[in-house]
């Protein structure tokens, strides 16, 4: 059942103490950070302060926002030629986010994401497939490199061209896809384009999904259609990526591996702690991590901690699906995106008013976007408007990387309203 039975298998009371030794590691390593050696020195507050796990309130918060004032290598806590590799995703404001690893976080990760791989049952001689985007996403590596820690045959197969996915699951005897669920049932309805049934033509068995928000119908849908066990995953780049939690085979919350993290949940308007069951935002301390450790980093996730003990034997706390977050980001195709980043683009263009609309739709099981934009100006003038459209769309894609549909309305069009401007419309429906 367990791929590290010394750390699965921990007590409570073990894995506290676990957490504790390590906590005051990375507070040491921290000091080698100059973020953290100037927030430290700013507050009064040593390593030595911390001398149990009640004590990490102490220490301030870790936002997003740090990380970007201090692009790209202000938080390192190691020198850079002891990095191996980096990570980096976009920010609202164009500065990217970067996360650093040494050869021993990349050990750890794989570690991390392998141990999630076969407590959902995957083995060697089994074939995993990964339709996550490979390069600066943590995603396509990070399963990569934890499918072939467990010995698995990997299929390097990245995102999109669904034709070409169904060929690789049928051809190479694919019994493993790492998929988001949109583009699950997006590669269903393909494969019946195709006159294929996945419960017959395929291999497939087990489903990994992530990366979006989805409810339980949608994915017992998938498992439905597919003939799959669908397994929720969590991770995010700041955290290394996928691997942080993972379903076990009960499929009744995300184990957080408390040997790699500590776990806290607060209000996210006060940043008091909540009764432990509540919903809150997900605040995480990497415990196990040289280049770039990060201390109470708000996630702006929200979830709870579940009660009660899990029947696989595992102690490690379990987090339910994550309800959404608590600032305005949008997920979509897996992609994180702030409605201020397509704001910044519009703004570019003189042809453009200051009224714009975001709308979200799920189009046979696509997650799709639509940017309607008033123009400044009346003009018919086709081929005029069909350059500046095709411009709009490149330069969102090259932010965003994700391609809008970009439709050009006339000044006044778009719904007014009364007080803060609704910017985004989430038509998207839940699969049932």
């Amino acid at each position: 059942m367990y791929l590290h039975p010394e750390m699965e298998t921990l007590t409570r009371p073990e894995i506290e103490r676990l957490q504790l030794e390590r906590l005051q590691k990375t507070l040491r390593q921290c000091m080698r950070s100059p973020f953290y050696k100037r927030r430290f020195d700013e507050i009064g507050l040593t390593p030595d302060d911390i001398r149990s796990l009640d004590d990490l309130t102490k220490i301030p918060f870790t936002t997003k926002q740090d990380l970007r004032d201090n692009y790209p290598f202000g938080l390192s806590a190691v020198p850079l030629e002891q990095v191996v590799r980096l990570h980096s995703s976009s920010g609202t404001t164009g500065t990217p986010t970067v996360i650093l690893h040494t050869q021993h976080d990349l050990d750890e990760w794989a570690n991390a994401v392998a141990r999630c791989l076969y407590m959902v049952g995957l083995r060697k001689g089994d074939i995993f497939q990964n339709s996550s985007g490979y390069g600066m996403f943590t995603g396509g590596l990070g399963f990569q490199y934890g499918a072939e820690r467990l010995g698995m045959l990997t299929v390097p197969a990245a995102a999109g061209n669904t034709k070409r996915q169904i060929k690789f699951i049928t051809d190479f005897g694919t019994t493993a896809l790492h998929a988001i669920p949109s583009y699950a049932g997006r590669l269903y309805e393909v494969m019946e384009e195709m006159g294929i049934d996945p419960r017959r033509d395929t291999r497939l068995k087990t489903l990994i999904i992530g990366a979006e928000p989805h409810s339980d119908e949608q994915r017992r849908r998938i498992e439905n259609m597919l003939g799959v066990k669908a397994y929720n995953s969590f991770g995010m780049s700041e955290m290394c990526g996928p691997g942080v939690a993972f379903e076990c085979l009960e499929q009744n919350g995300l184990h957080i591996w408390e040997d790699y993290y500590i776990v806290e949940i607060v209000d996210p308007q006060t940043l008091e702690p909540v009764p432990e069951g509540e919903v809150g935002e997900l605040v995480l301390t990497t415990i196990n991590r040289e280049a770039m450790p990060l201390l109470r980093y708000r996630t702006r996730d929200l979830t709870r901690i579940l009660p009660g003990e899990c029947p696989c034997g595992r102690h490690h706390k379990r987090l339910d699906r994550m309800k959404g977050r608590s600032d305005d980001m949008i997920i979509l195709k897996g992609v994180n995106i702030f409605p201020i980043q397509i704001e910044n683009i519009l703004m570019q263009f003189k042809e453009l008013g200051n009224e714009y609309l975001i709308t979200l739709t799920n189009l046979e099981a696509n997650d799709e976007m639509t940017v309607e934009v008033e123009l400044n100006d009346f003009t018919d003038d086709y081929g005029f408007l069909q350059r500046l459209t095709k411009e709009i769309t490149r330069q969102l894609k090259d932010e965003i990387l994700i391609t809008p549909r970009v439709k050009l309305v006339s000044k006044g069009s778009l719904p007014k309203q009364e007080g803060k401007a609704v910017r985004v419309k989430d038509l998207r429906k839940t699969l049932i």
